[in-house]
């Protein structure tokens, strides 16, 4: 392990604009902190494009900040940010989307989270903000809609940022944090995108372990793309993650169905 405390990654396929403003962002607005954070890009498609400005990116800004570019073409899927957690140097991981802006103060009150409850196997997540920045879903509804598993949800004890952390069923995961070793981790038939929202849940609660709500991480998500989604956008993969997800985690598959 290194001196740093906290790691954050995100795997990317094809999106240097949302790893520059990501990074940057977390470098300029949360830069009393940086000093115990390395950040990890996992590249998912290195012979792209995208991938030589993100690595040209890296080397700019490595003397500056601990940051480590990882190619990994290999497993073509979003649950490639398992690797996050096994590249990880640090005691605490958090993965976050290659386009998503923290709210500044944060990480300092995640570490200190972990800092008074060093043990802790929960998976923890925070409020994801609309574009206003004051409309948080905190949670989703484990309900079935538009071939999609998860509905946005609101409860009122995460609306504002000083509340205490509660339970929640599922949540999308732009953002989701735990200790490395506490880490339970994708399973490695998933392909392609989705499926992981409510398994990775169901997981941790087999497991004996809580997901919760701390209402002070909150973040925004960029879900507009006029330039079009890169990756593999296929119905079929996420149907094959529900199915992989429900018989690891001994659900009925019938609700896939």
């Amino acid at each position: 392990m290194s001196s740093k405390r906290l790691t954050i990654g995100m795997a990317t396929y094809d999106d240097f604009d949302g790893v520059f403003f990501t990074i940057q962002s977390l470098r300029m607005y949360h830069k009393d902190i940086m000093d115990q954070v390395e950040i990890i890009i996992i590249d998912n498609n290195p012979g792209g494009d995208h991938s030589k400005s993100i690595r040209n990116f890296t080397n700019q800004i490595k003397n500056h900040t601990s940051i480590r570019h990882i190619r990994a073409g290999e497993w073509k899927s979003t649950a490639v940010r398992d690797m996050i957690f096994t590249e990880a140097n640090t005691p605490y991981v958090m993965s976050i989307d290659s386009h998503v802006l923290l709210e500044p103060g944060c990480i300092e009150k995640l570490l200190q989270y972990y800092e008074e409850n060093p043990g802790t196997n929960d998976l923890l997540q925070g409020p994801m903000l609309y574009d206003c920045l004051t409309s948080p879903v905190t949670h989703m509804d484990p309900v079935w809609r538009d071939h999609m598993y998860g509905t946005w949800g609101v409860d009122d004890r995460g609306k504002e940022a000083h509340q205490p952390p509660f339970e929640i069923p599922m949540h999308g995961m732009g953002l989701f944090t735990c200790r490395k070793e506490a880490w339970l981790g994708f399973n490695r038939k998933f392909k392609g995108f989705g499926g992981e929202e409510g398994y990775i849940h169901d997981k941790y609660r087999k497991a004996g372990h809580k997901t919760l709500c701390l209402p002070f991480l909150r973040w925004n998500h960029r879900f507009e793309r006029p330039n079009g989604v890169k990756y593999r956008l296929d119905l079929t993969d996420r149907v094959w993650n529900y199915f992989v997800g429900f018989i690891e985690n001994e659900k009925d598959v019938k609700p896939v169905v």
